[in-house]
């Protein structure tokens, strides 16, 4: 069917409850937004079909081949680690879906002559919507009635350039309106219309993955091409050696699954979902979990004043009169204007609040842009215009000019009132000043304490704001900004500016348009700088899609929801400190403990290595790996996890991993290689040097564990003081159950005693020496 053919659902009252069911019926309705979590279907085959769980059952297949059932405790440990993965991920998705529930906006529907609002999903063919500023178009539509409507459409044709539009064009789903009021006929829903075919394009650049999974993953890549060769060497090297079959594939087991780092990728997603499962319960809606990496990186921070400093709450102070035009001429005429162009954003709305909103008829209308920053509109014969002065005048007279800076010195944010010959774009022709609209916005109660603390964690604070420079700097200076009084006009610097001196010289930035935001903010970024951006409204889009972390207010337009990794559900800016830390406790704890994973993986390489050309046994079986896995590294490593640690990102994952893993894992080789060589003078038992070993490669694990714990509290201590002491009881009361034999023997204690008194110093030592080798060759290059 053509435009032209398609059914006119009428103005007045749109279509029935009737024709509703009719095309709900006949699969007409539009789909929903696409969910922000994975299902739990989904939850459960990731977690459980990965490549290590299926390593880890064949492992067990073959332990089950040699009877030794009770060497497939290990099996428990991976059931266990994925089962609180699921557990996690399935709490934290059902707080997600809670908020994003509560943060998802509604379009106004008309139905049976009665406006109401509904999820974008309640749409349905030829449904009447009568869509505003800030709005995201849901499905492809017909505009049926507007005075005037400006559309952004850069998810088609890639440019931001703000497009007009009048009744009878037509409008393409994912579309951001600019400024204006219409009435829209839903013409194309579900997956035919255009946004569903770019599968919510809002999202054009994707953010990357969470440096440190990247980091993590290359680890299991090399780790996934070495595993399954070493363990087939060691096998294939202990049947050459004649030793047993089951001997050789218990050794073979324990290699492998102590080369598998199997809870390091598991913490690390946990610790993220648990991070968005606290932070929902702050009112804060993650909508991708690496942004919390992202954040807790982030060193400049971006501001927009309204709804950030100030509580976006705007009030209309006064018109001052100019040109010797009556005040109550002035006030007619403004209410008039923002009556005719329809738009709804906060200046409009505190206009709308003092002088109410006149029935009148316009002859032309441009609504609000925040590319043009004025409106206007023609009506009986004159052009009234309101919006910034440096927009309207090529050059705002010097009278005017000098009032404007005294007023927005005061704090008050200051608009043009005008009147032009034509509504011309980008400027108006010939307009004269004919008033001045003071608006006041407040600070937010605790806009000082929240940016004290931004700036006590070595985030630079910067405002981008498309107000005066002086008013804002103003604004900024009371809300305690550091820098506030290093401030520049945008709409002076010219058409290619040098942004990289801009974002050098200055920190509030005032007349700021959308495409100036976006090039800040990636000025900031050429840098060197991680940077975040909050914003509310549409002319915020490409300033955060361009930042590496966005943050949108709920009460923000639908576009800018949309595209935000975080939504501030109660639109409180304080709540960014919640989030700033959290995102720091995630990452600072799994770089700490990670290393501790990282031991047991480098250990168990070098030792297969080793014992592939050795004619002993590899040193352990996989049951007597169970109580260090678990001990040493599985359950504390998920306490610390959720310790606070809110100190600045330093990125130090590899520097963690050869200050604890590295030293560490050159003990326990070097250790086991002297117990196998004390075991060979002395005719030792397997089930004595392997016992040895685990005791030695325990005792070591534990001094890892205390580095990675400092700095120590009762908790810490308390929970280090717990697994020695389960590790104890584990040899003195469960020894056989994990293949352990007594050490209550004073011939072996005169063994083991020395070797344990030596840990902590030859630790030390290692630890020193690999420290000084390493600083070494950073200094050498």
């Amino acid at each position: 069917m053509t435009t032209t053919e398609r059914y006119e659902t009428p103005l007045d009252q749109g279509l029935t409850a009737d024709e509703v069911a009719q095309r709900v019926a006949a699969g007409q309705q539009n789909d929903p937004l696409p969910p922000l979590t994975r299902s739990v279907k989904q939850i459960f085959r990731d977690n459980l079909l990965t490549l290590f769980n299926l390593i880890n059952v064949l492992l067990g297949a073959l332990v089950l081949v040699t009877g030794s059932y009770k060497n497939l405790l290990f099996l428990g440990v991976v059931v266990v680690n994925t089962g609180i993965g699921i557990f996690q991920e399935i709490r934290s998705k059902r707080q997600v879906d809670k908020l994003a529930l509560l943060s998802e906006g509604t379009i106004d529907v008309l139905r049976d002559g009665q406006l109401t609002a509904r999820h974008q999903d309640d749409i349905v063919s030829d449904d009447l919507l009568e869509l505003h500023r800030g709005d995201q178009i849901p499905v492809d539509g017909l505009i049926r009635e507007t005075a005037g409507l400006e559309v952004d459409e850069s998810q088609i044709t890639g440019e931001s350039t703000p497009i007009l539009k009048a009744t009878g064009d037509s409008l393409i789903s994912g579309s951001v309106l600019l400024g204006g009021r219409a009435m829209v006929q839903a013409t194309t829903v579900g997956h035919g219309s255009f946004v569903k075919q770019l599968a919510h394009s809002a999202k054009q650049k994707r953010r990357s993955a969470s440096q440190l999974l990247i980091i993590i993953n290359r680890i299991i890549k090399v780790l996934t091409f070495a595993i399954i060769p070493l363990g087939a060497a060691l096998f294939v090297s202990a049947m050459l050696r004649g030793q047993s079959q089951n001997r050789a594939i218990l050794g073979t087991v324990a290699s492998m699954v102590g080369m598998i780092p199997e809870g390091l990728v598991l913490l690390t997603s946990v610790a993220l979902a648990a991070g968005a499962f606290t932070l929902g319960r702050h009112n804060v809606l993650v909508r991708e979990l690496p942004a919390i990496e992202a954040l807790a990186r982030v060193d400049v921070l971006c501001l927009d004043k309204t709804g950030t400093i100030t509580n976006g709450q705007l009030q209309l102070d006064r018109v001052e009169p100019l040109a010797n035009v009556p005040a109550a001429d002035l006030q007619t005429r403004l209410a008039q204007l923002v009556a005719a162009t329809g738009d709804d954003n906060e200046t409009a709305q505190a206009v709308q609040q003092a002088y109410g909103s006149p029935e009148v008829a316009a002859q032309d209308v441009l609504p609000f842009s925040s590319g043009r920053k004025w409106s206007g509109a023609v009506i009986d014969g004159h052009a009234t215009l309101m919006g910034a002065p440096e927009f309207i005048f090529d050059t705002v007279p010097s009278d005017v000019q000098q009032r404007i800076q005294s007023l927005a010195a005061e704090g008050y944010r200051v608009l043009l009132l005008a009147e032009a010959e034509q509504l011309t774009t980008p400027k108006p022709t010939k307009p004269r000043a004919i008033g001045l609209i003071l608006i006041t916005d407040e600070l937010r109660p605790r806009a000082k304490d929240t940016f004290g603390f931004f700036a006590n964690q070595d985030v630079a604070l910067k405002v981008i704001s498309g107000d005066n420079p002086v008013t804002v700097a103003s604004i900024a200076g009371r809300a305690g900004i550091a820098g506030a009084q290093q401030l520049v006009d945008m709409s002076q610097v010219g058409a290619n500016p040098d942004y990289a001196q801009l974002v050098a010289d200055y920190n509030v930035f005032g007349r700021v348009t959308p495409q100036q935001k976006e090039q800040l903010i990636k000025a900031y970024q050429e840098a060197g700088h991680t940077v975040a951006m909050t914003g509310d409204g549409v002319n915020d889009l490409l300033a955060l899609r361009q930042a590496d972390c966005s943050i949108a207010m709920a009460s923000g337009s639908e576009a800018t929801k949309s595209l935000a990794d975080f939504v501030l559900v109660n639109s409180n800016f304080d709540a960014m400190i919640n989030v700033l830390n959290e995102g720091r406790r995630v990452i600072n704890n799994i770089e700490r403990v990670a290393s501790l994973f990282l031991i047991k993986t480098m250990y168990s390489v070098a030792l297969t290595l080793i014992f592939i050309f050795m004619s002993r046994s590899y040193p352990f079986e996989p049951i007597q790996l169970t109580p260090i896995s678990s001990l040493m590294v599985g359950i504390p490593t998920f306490f610390l996890a959720l310790q606070p640690n809110y100190a600045r990102i330093a990125g130090r994952f590899m520097k963690q991993v050869m200050e604890i893993a590295a030293p560490a894992a050159i003990c326990v080789v070097g250790y086991i290689l002297v117990i196998m060589a004390i075991g060979t003078q002395f005719h030792l038992s397997f089930a004595t040097t392997s016992t040895l070993s685990v005791l030695i490669t325990g005792l070591i694990s534990l001094n890892a564990l205390v580095m990675v714990a400092r700095p120590l509290n009762r908790f810490k201590v308390g929970l280090v003081a717990l697994m020695a002491g389960l590790f104890a009881v584990i040899f003195i009361f469960f020894g056989p159950i994990f293949s352990l034999v007594s050490l209550l023997n004073w011939q072996l204690a005169l063994i083991y005693l020395p070797l344990m008194i030596s840990v902590i110093p030859v630790f030390i030592l290692v630890q020193d020496g690999l420290g000084h080798r390493i600083l070494s060759k950073i200094r050498w290059r």
